[in-house]
């Protein structure tokens, strides 16, 4: 394997002795501190809003950086669809008469029927 990527035996084991440098010991934090932010906001915030909030906190931090941890990582935020009333009370059709009105226990079976249909 040395010899494919061109370099020293020597030099490799080097590099697996090498003790953890300081931006790695920071942005091991910083991802800490990411992870707690997203699951403190149910997966729901993105890079921006993470990096908004840690950046309050007093954590010098930039969006990029975040989202790189959170690419790095597969932190993805969850989006929640806004509701959308797909109702139209405003229609010209004719309404049938609510002949149940919330009773629902019926003395014998086969006696009530409900269904829910739309045009």
């Amino acid at each position: 394997m040395c010899k494919v990527l061109g370099v020293s035996k020597s030099g490799y084991f080097k590099w697996l002795k090498r003790p953890i440098s300081e931006r790695q010991k920071q942005h091991e934090k910083l991802s800490q501190e990411i992870l707690k932010k997203h699951l403190e906001f149910k997966q729901r915030y993105g890079s921006i809003k993470i990096a908004k909030t840690l950046k309050k906190r007093g954590v010098k931090v930039s969006e990029r950086t975040v989202s790189r941890i959170m690419t790095k990582n597969h932190w993805k935020s969850c989006t929640v669809k806004k509701y959308k009333a797909t109702t139209n009370s405003k229609h010209q059709h004719p309404v049938s008469e609510n002949v149940l009105d919330r009773r629902f226990k019926a003395s014998k079976p086969n006696k009530l029927w409900v269904t829910d249909y739309s045009d």
